[in-house]
């Protein structure tokens, strides 16, 4: 059983609902085969005496539902006409309607269930991100109104590194611990380095997906975590030719296989060039978003200077995409990259490539948005981010070479910290601070 953060998210909901009179559903988004239906289900059976699962992809039937009058009262009535043996208790039922964009009926509901404190309403579904004008899955139904201000939505993504770790066995303490050597001039003893510089490396080749981590966690064969992670790009890539418009199929399935190259060229940015030849953004750009929406791929966009907010010093052409699992990203490769990633011999532009592509997930997980810095051809920071009421720069390098942009931008914004993320140990110059790549879950 994999431990996870957003079980916390989950409780968190319903204390409010509880101690707050909080008169929201939970709508849950993210990527396929991250583990939302999962954590729901194991989160109902264990803290509610009734969990009541639809599934309205697999049991379309059950949209009957939610046809009619939409009040609280005849949906909670025609369910119990509709689900024999079902228990509604008071205060400890739990209702999890899976894959709700399949019935636009129940979407526009949960504003009515919501105000019902009787039961608590969690919802999920596929690429629930993607506005319905989007879609072209006809199974797809639009809500006749959306139930806003009703839905506290939060976003899962795959397992992050402390996840994985603790899918390893190891202890929130033990990991915890290794935090005392941030912010000093106390070096992390080298056995110790070692050891998490090639779990890092595992994590990379493994990723988060949580069926790819629970079969490696047994088996530790890597040849059948390829297999795995062939499968769910399959069904992303199926997903592209089922919900993607027209045209727009193709195109998001070629800018989708285009993030792997650009990334192996660390390119500055993304270019559509190279998604075919003489292209730009106007036959391009609805895909991107598309992507984007369907949370495929991080995006990580240039900002013209860095100050706070730096969403409004977005430069809206420039931007780099990452895919979302760096373990995925491996498989694309091919083996031999996986094989030369987990012995450390990897070399060239992809190195840095995908080493920007793990940061920039475990920054996401952590909770921040994704920008860069390219103020002339000479010098960029990889990552900025906003953290308590300032820009803090991170820079990333595959190995350990000179910090010429990092020191520039040091000079002239005087930040209070700055990181920069290597495969060797920690040390402390002035505010920046050099850390091993798997400190990234500690910033």
């Amino acid at each position: 059983m994999l431990k996870r953060k957003a079980y916390n998210e989950l409780l968190n909901w319903k204390e409010k609902r509880r101690n707050e009179q909080l008169r929201k559903c939970l709508l849950i988004k993210g990527a396929r085969q991250v583990g939302k239906s999962f954590i729901v289900k194991e989160f109902g059976e264990k803290e509610y005496e009734s969990f009541i699962n639809i599934d309205f992809f697999k049991q379309k039937d059950l949209k009957r539902i939610f046809e009619g009058e939409l009040s609280s009262i005849e949906i909670y009535k025609r369910l119990t006409a509709n689900i024999p043996g079902i228990k509604l208790i008071p205060g400890n039922t739990l209702i999890f309607l899976d894959e709700i964009q399949c019935c636009g009926n129940a979407r526009t509901a949960l504003k009515f269930l919501a105000e019902d404190m009787r039961f608590d309403v969690i919802a999920s579904g596929s690429l629930l991100g993607l506005s319905y004008g989007q879609d072209a899955d006809e199974e797809v139904e639009e809500p006749s109104s959306l139930p806003v201000g009703y839905e506290n939505q939060i976003t899962m993504y795959s397992l992050d590194f402390e996840e994985f770790l603790w899918a390893y066995g190891y202890a929130p303490d033990t990991i915890n611990g290794l935090k005392e050597y941030m912010g000093t001039d106390h070096q992390i003893p080298e056995s110790i380095h070692n050891k998490f510089e090639e779990l890092f490396r595992e994590f990379m080749v493994v990723g988060g997906m949580p069926e790819v981590v629970m079969d490696f966690a047994e088996h530790k064969d890597f040849n059948r975590v390829m297999e795995i992670q062939q499968n769910i790009i399959s069904l992303y890539q199926d997903d592209i030719s089922k919900h993607a418009k027209g045209r727009e199929k193709q195109l998001v399935r070629m800018c989708y296989d285009a993030v792997p190259r650009q990334l192996a060229k660390e390119l500055k940015k993304f270019q559509y060039s190279t998604v075919e030849k003489g292209q730009t953004s106007r036959k391009f750009g609805g895909s991107v978003k598309w992507l984007k929406d369907s949370c495929l791929v991080n995006a990580c966009s240039n900002i013209s200077e860095p100050y706070i907010p730096l969403i409004g010093n977005e430069k809206p052409e420039q931007f780099k995409l990452y895919i979302n699992d760096t373990g995925l990203l491996t498989c694309m490769y091919g083996f031999e990259t996986k094989r030369a990633i987990l012995n450390n011999t990897i070399k060239g532009n992809a190195k840095g490539g995908i080493y920007e592509n793990i940061i920039s997930e475990c920054l996401i997980k952590r909770g921040y948005d994704l920008h860069y810095y390219k103020p002339d051809d000479d010098h960029e920071l990889e990552f900025l981010i906003e953290k308590n009421g300032e820009v803090i720069p991170i820079e990333v390098k595959a190995g350990n070479t000179a910090s010429v942009s990092l020191n520039n931008f040091i000079k002239d914004y005087s930040p209070s910290k700055a990181y920069k993320l290597i495969s060797n140990r920690n040390g402390i110059v002035g505010v920046k601070e050099v850390l091993p790549h798997y400190f990234v879950i500690f910033i």
